[in-house]
């Protein structure tokens, strides 16, 4: 917790292996912290190089009850789903998939990466669904990167990835109210963060930015407290994620790659992956990511 009469608490990204070798800064869930608004889960990846002929390969693997969203600052990564859905993304473009009562999916780096050597640096983030949308038909929807809307605040570049925020709106639907915006922000630049979500927070990619009298660098989340100012001061040129929204209707439980409001509904999702009855990729039907051997506790 905080001593600080606008910020609730900082949270730390802690490193968590991913697949073969690569690692991942993790902010939430967290002990201390679960959930802001709806986003449930975030990652961060990178910067990394790999060397030429090598590549990230997250192999199939299943979701429900949330929707991810993943955004590149470096690279480009292939994305595959049981939809069918085929999309390379890149730097600046969003793409954001539903699990809703499930879909799996692939992201692996692309031919053309493979050969120079990649360049990988992304976040991965997951909202939970609504209660009425947790088992809603999985979809997918990319946003390229001319179509997120970008507008200058003072001496700071927004883009709003999701959601609604500093007047401007995102094309991307989601299902519950919340903002999620990309803030470039210059040496000395004071940015307010939206008013309207009663759950906000901050995560510094890049730089150093100053909270109501804290300082915070690279890997830390700065969460405010309902209701009271929500500033940040760049101590120098910084790239912040700015997200937020209003708490979901009820509790969620999360295990692996499954969120819901229901631990019997996980335990069916994981069975079902386990005896293979989730929907294939077309194209990428190998290399299934295995259900941990080792359950852990449904939190």
């Amino acid at each position: 917790m905080s001593g600080s009469p606008n910020v609730e608490q900082t949270l730390e990204a802690r490193v968590r292996p991913l697949v073969d070798g690569f690692e991942v800064r993790r902010v939430l869930p967290a002990t201390e912290r679960r959930m802001v608004g709806p986003f449930i889960f975030f990652d961060h990846m990178g910067p990394l190089s790999l060397a030429p002929g090598r590549g990230m390969d997250v192999g199939p693997h299943p979701h429900i009850g949330l929707a991810t969203v993943t955004y590149l600052f470096e690279g480009e990564i292939l994305h595959r789903d049981s939809l069918g859905t085929e999309q390379e993304i890149r730097p600046g473009a969003v793409n954001w998939m539903t699990a809703g009562r499930g879909i799996v999916h692939s992201e692996r780096s692309t031919i053309a990466a493979r050969k120079a050597g990649p360049r990988i640096h992304a976040l991965q983030l997951w909202t939970a669904l609504p209660l009425a949308s947790e088992k809603t038909a999985p979809s997918f929807q990319h946003l390229a990167e001319r179509d997120v809307p970008e507008l200058g605040v003072g001496g700071t570049r927004l883009r709003i990835i999701a959601g609604s925020a500093f007047g401007a709106v995102s094309p991307v639907k989601t299902l519950s109210p919340l903002f999620y915006v990309d803030a470039q922000m210059e040496r000395g630049a004071a940015l307010d963060l939206p008013e309207e979500q009663p759950e906000r927070a901050a995560y510094v990619v890049t730089g150093r930015v100053d909270a109501d009298g804290t300082a915070s660098g690279p890997g830390t989340m700065i969460i405010f407290r309902k209701g009271a100012a929500a500033r940040l001061r760049a101590m120098e040129r910084s790239r912040v994620m700015l997200l937020g929204g209003a708490p979901l209707d009820g509790e969620r439980h999360i295990w692996w790659n499954f969120v819901s409001s229901s631990r019997e509904t996980i335990e069916e999702a994981g069975r079902a992956w386990s005896e293979r009855e989730f929907a294939v990729i077309p194209g990428d039907a190998q290399e299934l990511i295995p259900l941990p051997e080792r359950i852990g506790k449904i939190r």
